[in-house]
């Protein structure tokens, strides 16, 4: 569990979030969407300790990572698994030494433990005849299911994930939030997801929060997402024409 309290962020005198409260919950999805320039990034951001908020706390499981030390920090970090926008994987290492180079650089593991360690990831993920391919020899569906393996190769309790599906057709964006959603339960970790994806908010947003202006505008599941009385949400969800089609009557 991830627990932000009164978190504040300004930039050049911009307050960019406001008196910021959310509980990210153990096994389930936890989204945050909103518009460019809503805070949503910023927020992501300060969970994972690019940026430091002006005031507030973030607890990760009672740990208070805004004002503990260095090392108490790195040790969180070995908890955090990271599924970047555009997978980040490094263009002249293999899916195997992509994989790998977590639990090298982080983990206590000798040689043979890393690569059963890297081996079970990678095939966890599917892509068992993949390990010795570069990330240019694999589609960009492959691409995000590498990352994911390298993301949960040191076992985290905690996983980010800034836009899985984002440069992903829908058929494979689908099967990388199921992916992403077997794991969450599977290791009952604490996912959370900037996404702008709305089919991945309302089949999979266990818990929802908008963020609108820097501030958390709406709360809900999927299953009160598209009836929520909400006029700013309700704008941003039903902006296209087709979603506009199936918004519900009053």
């Amino acid at each position: 569990m991830i627990e932000v309290r009164n978190v504040n962020k300004s930039f050049d005198g911009k307050q960019v979030l406001k008196n910021i409260n959310l509980t990210f919950e153990a096994g389930k999805q936890n989204l945050i969407i909103g518009q460019s320039g809503s805070g949503k990034t910023v927020l992501l951001k300060c969970l994972v300790g690019l940026f430091e908020p002006d005031n507030g706390r973030i607890l990760y499981n009672d740990r208070d990572f805004t004002t503990m030390d260095k090392n108490a920090k790195k040790k969180i970090r070995t908890e955090i698994g990271m599924l970047f926008q555009g997978s980040a994987l490094f263009d002249s290492m293999t899916v195997m030494d992509n994989v790998m180079f977590p639990l090298q650089m982080f983990s206590e593991m000798n040689v043979k433990e890393q690569i059963d360690r890297a081996n079970f990831c990678i095939e966890r993920v599917g892509l068992a005849d993949a390990h010795n391919k570069l990330p240019s020899e694999i589609s960009g569906g492959m691409q995000k299911r590498a990352a994911i393996a390298r993301a949960i190769s040191l076992n985290p309790k905690y996983l980010f994930c800034d836009e899985p599906n984002s440069g992903l057709d829908p058929k494979t964006g689908v099967k990388i939030d199921h992916l992403i959603e077997e794991i969450t339960q599977e290791y009952n970790i604490t996912t959370v997801i900037n996404t702008h994806d709305m089919n991945s908010v309302i089949e999979h947003g266990d818990i929802i929060n908008y963020v609108y202006e820097g501030n958390v505008w709406w709360q809900g599941t999927k299953d009160d997402f598209l009836g929520n009385d909400n006029p700013e949400l309700q704008d941003f969800i039903y902006s296209t024409e087709i979603l506009k089609r199936i918004k519900p009557k009053k």
